[in-house]
């Protein structure tokens, strides 16, 4: 009787010290419970002000990466310069990657470095079209950008997506959707949009989608390099008997080994 009773009181000392754990784990620093949490702000942070929809169109920056198709007589027949060959003869296509330069120039075909970074898409045809018609009669130039992206980060940081952003344009609600929604875990009223330059100074919003009445007023039109991040629940309770279940069956092994002998 006494062993069992000596043995209950050590499993009741284990519980409460069990509880002991999980109560000061829960007042804890998150960096302990959370390791993979990204981007965090402090409770008084000040999220910028979402701006009117921007419709202006996307300006040319540097690394990006475009792909030139060009033409002449106004699209009647391709320009020859060293493209690959097409279904028959004398019909040649060609669709080759070029960088734009850490200086916002781009070496291209025929007329070598020119400079093409803050333009938009129109305006680098536009002045495209103008630098070869020393050279072929009506040219007709097409450039696409090619590595507009988007990054969604969910789940804490444990999910994370790249997502081509299309010629036209490319919605919150779209990206969030082609990423395979909101999962169970996160905050459909918590999440982050950062803009700009993550080292220096960027812009970060805060978006809540939980209701049609709080999207009303949000510009949800992303840009390239956009990241989204959608807050997680902590699950602090979860998270900490992950950690000590090992240890608990240690003790566990160890009490009843102990009582044994």
């Amino acid at each position: 009787m006494e062993v069992i009773k000596g043995f209950k009181m050590k499993i009741n000392s284990l519980r409460y010290f069990l509880w002991f754990i999980v109560a000061v784990a829960s007042f804890s620093s998150c960096k302990l419970l959370q390791p993979n949490r990204m981007f965090k702000t402090e409770s008084d942070f000040t999220y910028n002000e979402f701006k009117p929809v921007d419709t202006k169109e996307y300006k040319i920056q540097p690394y990006d990466i475009i792909s030139l198709s060009i033409t002449t007589n106004d699209g009647l027949k391709l320009i020859n310069i060293g493209e690959k060959q097409g279904g028959n003869a004398g019909n040649l296509r060609r669709e080759i990657e070029y960088l734009v330069e850490y200086d916002g120039f781009v070496k291209v075909p025929t007329l070598g470095r020119v400079k093409i970074s803050g333009n938009t898409i129109r305006e680098a045809e536009a002045f495209l079209e103008k630098e070869y018609a020393d050279y072929y009669k009506n040219p007709f130039v097409l450039l696409r950008v090619n590595n507009r992206k988007v990054y969604v980060f969910k789940g804490g940081g444990d999910d994370g997506t790249v997502l081509n952003i299309p010629e036209d344009r490319l919605t919150l609600i779209e990206a969030l959707a082609m990423s395979g929604g909101i999962p169970d875990s996160d905050k459909a009223y918590k999440i982050k949009l950062i803009r700009g330059d993550v080292s220096n100074n960027p812009e970060v919003y805060r978006y809540n989608i939980s209701s049609l009445e709080d999207i009303q007023g949000s510009n949800l039109l992303l840009q390239a390099n956009d990241i989204i991040y959608v807050e997680s629940r902590p699950r602090y309770a979860r998270r900490v008997m992950t950690e000590i279940t090992p240890y608990l069956t240690l003790i566990s092994t160890f009490l009843l080994v102990y009582n044994l002998f």
